[in-house]
């Protein structure tokens, strides 16, 4: 098949403007000149499938640059494909499911809240059907049916979307732990190099396929841990609340930020980064407090200059 550009802006789904964009980055080979006319083949219509399924799949231009250049001698693509399909499988055996308005209203109690909705809608624990005004898509019936048994114990729609916020953005921060972790002490050696080869790119997938379910296992064996730890503390505080004041000094876990780990461990070692930063908030704290001191001193005059001034 031949084509014009405006065909095969057609067949291919990008515009006009793109695929000359494309040419001038060389992303896509040149045309045949025939005449006046600029004719495009079959391999131009692939090339642009390759960068609309790169792009989809999250690559930049330019990392699509140096994969089709490593293809164009005779590398190959299809490692590098075969890894970011991996990569984008799903992280779960669960299967999505549909629920009618009128039955997720009747499991939260059968009266409508538009709020409740718009607010799982956001969170992507409901998604519109198209065409279907009363029907949802349920990504994760898992989710859904926790939110329904939270509610029917008493917990209000709007805190039940909060909660989920909140442990979205700290499961974000276990998520990219552990990919930073594994990338740096795994997966480096793999695709440390750009692009990496094809040898390389089909032993970083099948890696990918054994070391997916090592985070859910770390994470439920951790979670368990520590509801089996503070359930005991706060049931305890709950039942003695004359105790609960002299458990304040107990040990406290916080977030940082990856990149201020990271410097921490490059100034002390991983094996004095907790105790730095303990030492570090505590003198912080201490400053403070002295500062505190020291300027609540200096606007209290003493009693001998109160006097005199009487």
């Amino acid at each position: 098949m031949e084509y014009r550009i405006e065909d095969l802006a057609h067949h291919s789904g990008a515009t006009v403007r793109t695929i000359r964009a494309y040419q001038d980055r060389g992303l896509l080979p040149r045309p045949e000149r025939r005449g006046r006319s600029n004719v495009y083949g079959e391999s131009h219509l692939a090339r642009l499938r390759q960068i609309a399924d790169l792009l989809d799949r999250g690559y930049t231009l330019a990392s699509i640059k140096e994969l089709l250049e490593a293809w164009d001698t005779g590398r190959g693509l299809g490692g590098v494909l075969g890894l970011a399909a991996e990569v984008d499988g799903p992280w779960t055996d669960e299967k999505a499911d549909r629920i009618t308005r009128a039955e997720l209203d009747a499991a939260f109690g059968g009266i409508p809240d538009e709020a409740a909705v718009a607010d799982a809608v956001a969170l992507g624990v409901l998604e519109p059907v198209a065409g279907r005004e009363d029907e949802f898509l349920v990504p994760s019936p898992q989710e859904l049916a926790v939110a329904v048994e939270l509610h029917a114990a008493g917990v209000p729609l709007s805190a039940i979307a909060e909660h989920l916020r909140e442990l979205r953005g700290q499961v974000e921060h276990i998520a990219s732990r552990f990919l930073d972790f594994t990338t740096e002490h795994v997966f480096a050696r793999y695709l440390g190099h750009h692009p990496p080869t094809e040898a390389d790119a089909a032993e970083a997938a099948s890696l990918v396929r054994r070391l997916r379910p090592l985070a859910q296992q770390s994470v439920d064996a951790e979670l368990a841990r520590a509801m089996r730890l503070f359930a005991t503390r706060h049931l305890r505080r709950q039942l003695d609340p004359e105790q609960a004041q002299s458990r304040d000094e107990e040990m406290q876990s916080v977030q940082l930020p990856a990149s201020t780990m990271r410097a921490v461990r490059t100034l002390v070692g991983e094996g004095n980064a907790a105790a730095f930063v303990a030492a570090a908030a505590e003198r912080e704290v201490q400053t403070r407090t002295l500062d505190t001191l020291a300027a609540n001193s200096a606007n209290t005059p003493n009693v001998g200059q109160t006097a005199c001034e009487a």
